[in-house]
């Protein structure tokens, strides 16, 4: 009986993923994979993120705001997770503590020994928390991220969960939209790998932004009234500096001076946010 896959096949058109089966066009992942044949049984598949698609600016930014939101949340439990992700989420330590703090609830976790097999058990019983209150929220393929899948570091996998548990407890975080990773999977048939590349949707469109789900009177001065952008910066510029002035600061330039700050109100955000995205309930209250 074949194991079972680290990413459990998903039907490509019911999951909104486009196949491309064009052969030659996608990269050959399977180049300086030779041991690869060995660890798969018939029938298993294994998936492979692109090296590039990794790289893609998007990718990278989602996994950091993600990165960033976590640390905030477990702040108080001296909790620091680094880059890449993957090594601290897939035992489901950091996961447990997260569901914890957001839900204010105890994930009970039966004492098992620490082995592999062990450490899929505690990880299973975090993941069903997670589907259990993600439920509640609507409809959610939990495949996308499998005990097998987590627990193997895909990093896909766990960009679906934490976006998912991002939107369902309203992070104040903006989350990048139409972020797409390019996949390959390899499956074994007939003893030869076989190889395919599906692009994984990991978010989509505008309702990304956590705390907000409708376009709001900020939205119509971007789109109809530009020139009066300038006069809210300068009211913004006024209401920033009335507030550190009792820090004995001053903001002179809100965009380069935004850029070159890691920490806002004590909450990390993405370089390049600009400081509208950060005061908007502010912003707004300074158009009226």
């Amino acid at each position: 009986m074949p194991r079972q896959a680290a990413y459990p096949g998903i039907d490509l058109e019911q999951e909104g993923r486009y196949a491309i089966d064009s052969p030659g066009s996608p990269p050959n992942l399977l180049d300086g994979l030779p041991t690869l044949d060995a660890q798969l049984d018939e029938g298993e598949e294994r998936y492979l993120i692109d090296p590039a698609s990794k790289e893609d600016p998007k990718v990278k930014e989602l996994t950091q705001v993600l990165i960033d939101w976590i640390n905030d949340e477990l702040a108080v439990h001296r909790i620091i997770v680094k880059q890449p992700l993957e090594e601290d989420l897939f035992d489901g330590q950091v996961l447990q503590k997260l569901i914890e703090k957001l839900e204010n609830i105890k994930v009970e976790i039966p004492e098992v020994t620490q082995t592999e097999e062990g450490q899929k058990q505690k990880l299973r019983v975090v993941l069903d928390e997670a589907d259990r209150i993600l439920q509640a929220h609507g409809p959610h393929h939990h495949a996308k991220w499998t005990v097998e899948a987590i627990h193997s570091k895909y990093l896909v996998a766990m960009l679906h969960l934490l976006v998912a548990l991002a939107r369902y407890y309203r992070a104040p975080v903006r989350l990048p939209e139409n972020v797409n990773v390019r996949v390959t999977v390899v499956q074994k048939r007939d003893g030869l790998l076989h190889q395919r590349q599906i692009i994984e949707e990991v978010t989509t469109t505008y309702d990304e932004w956590g705390l907000r789900q409708e376009r709001d009177a900020f939205d119509t001065l971007f789109d109809h009234a530009p020139d009066k952008l300038n006069v809210v910066k300068k009211r913004l510029l006024l209401f920033v500096n009335q507030h550190l002035q009792r820090l004995n600061l001053e903001v002179n330039d809100l965009e380069s001076q935004v850029r070159a700050t890691q920490h806002w109100s004590g909450r990390k955000y993405a370089a390049g946010d600009s400081l509208i995205k950060f005061l908007r309930p502010s912003a707004l209250l300074l158009t009226i």
